[in-house]
């Protein structure tokens, strides 16, 4: 077993398939996992905010587990006007440039930290409707970004979220390949005329929760 699959808002509202609950204790705390053909690993541990997720227990519970393979699903909120939300972006890359966890607190070690481009290019072909490529930028939240806010990052990424670039970084310095699956359910703040809402996102999210199922039974049934 060397695939698992993250997830958070996006798959909260998507039925799973059969799993079995296991608590896994790393030198970061303990993380809780879902096992089945694959493990799924909900980001948020129940109703943790994204700024208090413990990246370093989940990350670190997944390398003990033996996974090398990692497929991230992430609620994003869209930075440009011709990315609607309902569609689905799998970024190329990603910005994260201040609360950055790492596994290196005690050591001097430098890592590329990357999306991984084969794991991406099976992803885009998996499922073609989906955008291929895109830069994916992480805010701290959990409030949402201000109108100026929204405007400077636009000019340097596609999306927003609040956890996948953490993730993304801890798999890189696990040794871990990580791609990721955007499904994007707002547009950011200022993009749109209308004012955008937390109530907006889930409702989106709702909307779109049998798509999620099936993009992840297939990743199961192709990746697992």
């Amino acid at each position: 077993m060397t695939l698992a699959i993250i997830g958070g808002t996006s798959i909260r509202f998507s039925s799973l398939p059969p799993l079995k609950e296991k608590i896994i204790s790393t030198p970061y705390g303990k993380s809780k996992v879902l096992s089945g053909d694959v493990i799924i690993l909900q980001r948020h541990q129940g109703d943790v905010p994204p700024h208090r997720i413990n990246h370093c227990a989940n990350l670190a519970a997944l390398a003990i587990l033996g996974i090398d393979r990692i497929i991230a699903f992430s609620s994003s909120g869209s930075l440009k006007r011709g990315i609607t939300p309902g569609s689905v972006v799998i970024p190329s890359d990603f910005i994260s440039l201040f609360d950055i966890p790492s596994t290196h607190d005690h050591s001097i070690s430098h890592v590329m930290p990357q999306m991984s481009a084969r794991l991406c290019k099976e992803l885009a072909s998996e499922f073609p409707s989906a955008q291929s490529g895109g830069v994916y930028i992480q805010t701290r939240g959990p409030r949402i970004e201000t109108v100026a806010e929204v405007r400077a990052l636009a000019g340097v990424a596609d999306i927003v979220g609040m956890t996948l670039a953490s993730e993304a970084t801890l798999a890189c310095e696990l040794g871990m390949e990580f791609a990721a699956v955007c499904t994007v359910d707002n547009y950011a703040n200022g993009i749109s005329d209308d004012v955008m809402s937390w109530e907006q996102v889930i409702e989106t999210t709702k909307k779109f929760s049998e798509r999620t199922r099936e993009m992840i039974v297939t990743i199961i049934e192709r990746f697992g």
